[in-house]
């Protein structure tokens, strides 16, 4: 979308290549790089079998039993690597590949969405303030573009472009505050599985790089973001002034 909007934007106004989609191919760079990343160390530590023998979901369940946590359910989700805690409906869901497994990989993720729950359980301020974030977020991802085209197509209506980029700003926030929500509930996946002996130390240090790995994807997302937000300022930035 940013593209296209860029290439209009160029046959209107500027008849050269816009530097600014640098910017754009950085950030998909970078994106392909962690997304790469987290698959290949995944598939790496999900042949890796925990001397447990516990699948995702027995460590789930311990992990919430031992941190006082009875209320949460854990259910199976499809897809590859979807796992996520739902705190509106209390819900841990495990995909395919984390929830019957009893590998390294399998045993960290699940420990990581555990960690959420936890974040959840003791009101953890990032997280409440990400839950708060998410209608803005949402509505701003879906708004902003159209916003930022139709004060194009009118003949750069700068009022509407800047609302625009407004709503695209509440979502890079959330991309933000995101960062340090996944950081905390990984480091208290990996505090947790060594307190309750799930695993030892040497396939701790599996779980710690499956988990580093899968906090680089929410890094490169939100340098994405940030480097797509930077582009829209440079575009439209300065066009009331022109």
């Amino acid at each position: 979308m940013l593209n296209i909007l860029g290439a209009y934007y160029n046959t209107g106004y500027m008849n050269y290549w816009d530097p600014t989609y640098i910017l754009v191919i950085i950030g998909a760079v970078i994106s392909l790089i962690a997304s790469a990343k987290v698959k290949t160390t995944f598939a790496k530590y999900s042949k890796v079998r925990s001397k447990a023998r516990m699948t995702g979901a027995e460590a789930a369940k311990r992990i919430l039993n031992a941190s006082g946590i009875y209320g949460v359910r854990i259910e199976r989700v499809a897809g590859s690597l979807t796992d996520h805690y739902d705190p509106r409906d209390k819900v841990l869901r495990l995909s395919d590949a984390v929830y019957g497994d009893t590998s390294v990989a399998a045993i960290g993720v699940a420990a990581h969405e555990c960690g959420h729950a936890i974040q959840d359980e003791k009101g953890y301020a990032p997280l409440v303030l990400r839950s708060t974030l998410v209608p803005a977020a949402n509505f701003g991802s879906k708004a902003a573009w159209p916003l930022i085209i139709l004060g194009v197509v009118m003949g750069s209506l700068q009022p509407l472009i800047f609302i625009g980029i407004l709503m695209f700003s509440i979502s890079v926030l959330f991309t933000l505050v995101t960062l340090p929500v996944e950081f905390n509930a990984s480091r208290r996946a990996i505090a947790v599985l060594g307190d309750t002996d799930i695993l030892n130390r040497e396939e701790l240090k599996g779980t710690e790089k499956v988990l580093t790995a899968a906090a680089l994807t929410y890094v490169a997302s939100a340098a994405a973001a940030i480097l797509s937000l930077l582009r829209l300022i440079l575009i439209f930035g300065g066009r009331d002034r022109d």
